[in-house]
């Protein structure tokens, strides 16, 4: 059985914002509070979170990213999820489409599917409204 997600998200940014928000290192550690990086190539390595995840990009463009994700929690011989994002103009910012594919239990997946609210896209939309700053 394969333990898969589809999210959407409406963040009020433009694209462009919203893909600094997800590959800078300095704007990730600013919205996630922890250290953060994105190579923006495939192939380059991606970590969030102070390293609690990590694996690599697989691919990048304007409005498209995706990698491989895998926690420190499980088990080493767990394989990396994926994440993908595809962003998309709305008139009120930016329209996420999130899926993450293969998880190795239905308790991540539960786990993730909250995470991805209260962990990365809350937090990041409440940074873009609490700044004045340009992205």
């Amino acid at each position: 059985m394969s333990y898969d997600l589809t999210l959407e998200f409406l963040i009020p940014a433009t694209p462009a914002q919203v893909m600094k928000l997800l590959t800078d290192a300095k704007l990730i550690r600013a919205w996630s509070g922890g250290e953060g990086k994105v190579e923006k190539k495939a192939g380059g390595e991606f970590e969030m979170f102070d390293g609690w995840v990590a694996g690599n990009v697989l691919k990048i463009s304007d409005k498209e990213l995706a990698y491989t994700w895998k926690t420190t929690e499980w088990p080493e011989e767990t394989k990396p999820s994926e994440v993908y994002y595809k962003l998309e103009t709305d008139k009120e910012g930016t329209k996420i489409f999130l899926k993450h594919n293969g998880f190795p239990n239905e308790e991540e997946m539960e786990n993730h599917k909250e995470g991805w609210s209260e962990h990365f896209f809350g937090p990041m939309e409440e940074y873009i409204l609490s700044t004045r700053t340009t992205i």
